[in-house]
């Protein structure tokens, strides 16, 4: 009211009427000033906050567009790859290797012979339980008095895992000799005489 009576009585004198007109339009002024600005200010921040909203929810909503077109394209990439890749049959674990046990083993005298009638006899080629070792050409055969026909044996010392069968007998002057079948005479020549250890398996 000091400002005002200033104003009034020094800066600009007027009539009552004009004094009258002058303090109106100031207290509306003041008024608006005081009361409307601040609704006015609410209201914008109000504005303010819904545009915010209205942004975030348009990036939330492209966000889930974008993250909605990504899972489709990873759904069509794997079913792509589904129709593509052949589906694989179920794996049945088989052990083709088959466990080899030792019964016994036992130290021999080692010779080696061919099918040669001055070896065998009139027939060399069959053996003693009727095995034709020349049709089947793989020295796997052995002749031996001691063990049963049939029966499988290694001689590591000399040939490793290679596993012979016993098929053919010897001359009853060698109870505990193993004999080696052959193909050439000139390997059972040079074989000549060995010592050494045999293993009967099963």
């Amino acid at each position: 009211m000091k400002i005002l009576q200033t104003i009034k009585e020094e800066i600009v004198p007027l009539s009552r009427k004009q004094n009258v007109v002058l303090l109106t339009i100031i207290a509306c002024f003041f008024q608006f000033a005081l009361f409307f600005a601040p609704a006015l200010a609410d209201e914008a921040v109000q504005q303010a906050n819904a545009q915010g909203n209205e942004d975030e929810l348009i990036i939330s909503n492209d966000s889930m567009v974008k993250d909605a077109t990504m899972d489709l394209e990873a759904a069509k990439v794997s079913n792509a790859i589904a129709t593509t890749t052949p589906s694989a049959s179920p794996i049945v674990a088989t052990s083709s290797v088959k466990t080899i046990k030792v019964v016994r083993e036992s130290t021999h005298t080692m010779t080696a012979y061919n099918s040669e009638a001055g070896q065998t006899d009139d027939s060399p080629c069959i053996t003693a339980n009727g095995f034709n070792v020349c049709k089947h050409g793989i020295e796997d055969t052995i002749a031996a008095n001691f063990l049963p026909m049939g029966t499988k044996v290694k001689i590591p010392e000399l040939y490793g895992d290679r596993v012979f069968v016993v098929r053919d007998r010897m001359n009853k002057k060698h109870p505990n000799r193993v004999d080696v079948w052959m193909k050439n005479r000139s390997d059972a020549l040079k074989f000549g005489v060995k010592v050494a250890k045999i293993q009967v398996i099963e």
